[in-house]
């Protein structure tokens, strides 16, 4: 079995040896290096090789966002999972732009912790339910600004997906998505899921609502004809 190959940063020396202790007894899981304040995290992941980093967002000697920011810069097929107390809504959208895979709040119980781990490396965004309603908010209103850039537009997605998500707005299900754009349903799944983790949403409702909320469902498409008017959802 290959081992996720794990690297720990984190201020506190009992919860850093604690973690450590716990994590390298899971079979699937090494711990590649544990330290804590004043060492060269890009270094220290240059040198190990982690395909994740536990990162402390308070470190003391260090500004954590900027450590994420150079660690995705150099190595972007880290995955990196924030840990805090108390977070901070604008620390969190911050750290989710800068490309966190992962926030877990410290007080998340062991399990929690493994999930994230486990979910993160086949890359999924994990983040604790507790945050998300507020995190959305925030992440639509600064990724729409003045009210010039739409949430979907300011996405990175294809035009394949674009149309995916106008027909999940229009309430199809994907076997009728798959019918009116010529694709396999397995095909429309794909695309589904790469949507859902573009958008750090975890369901078609939420896909549909935040389309419909920012003005992204279009009347009409070149390649998507307008659903007939009798329909609904």
């Amino acid at each position: 079995m290959n081992k996720i190959r794990l690297m720990l940063v984190e201020d506190n020396r009992l919860l850093r040896e604690g973690l450590t202790a716990m994590l390298n007894s899971q079979p699937d899981i090494e711990i590649v290096a544990a330290f804590g304040n004043g060492e060269n995290v890009l270094l220290k992941a240059q040198e190990r090789k982690p395909q994740v980093i536990l990162l402390d967002l308070g470190l003391r000697s260090q500004n954590s966002l900027r450590v994420v920011e150079l660690v995705k810069q150099e190595s972007p097929e880290i995955k990196l999972v924030v840990m805090d107390l108390i977070p901070v809504q604008a620390d969190i959208v911050e750290f989710v732009k800068a490309g966190v895979s992962g926030f877990l709040l410290k007080d998340a119980t062991f399990e929690d912790f493994l999930k994230t781990i486990r979910s993160v490396v086949v890359g999924a965004k994990v983040l604790p339910p507790s945050l998300t309603g507020s995190l959305f908010s925030q992440i639509i209103e600064q990724a729409v600004g003045a009210g010039k850039v739409k949430l979907i537009e300011s996405v990175r997605m294809t035009k394949r997906e674009r149309e995916v998500v106008e027909l999940i707005a229009e309430g199809l299900s994907n076997k009728e998505i798959a019918q009116r754009l010529n694709l396999a349903t397995y095909t429309v799944k794909s695309h589904v899921h790469n949507i859902l983790e573009k958008l750090a949403l975890h369901t078609r409702l939420q896909v549909a609502s935040y389309a419909h909320a920012q003005g992204t469902v279009k009347t009409q498409s070149d390649d998507v004809p307008p659903p007939p008017t009798s329909s609904s959802f």
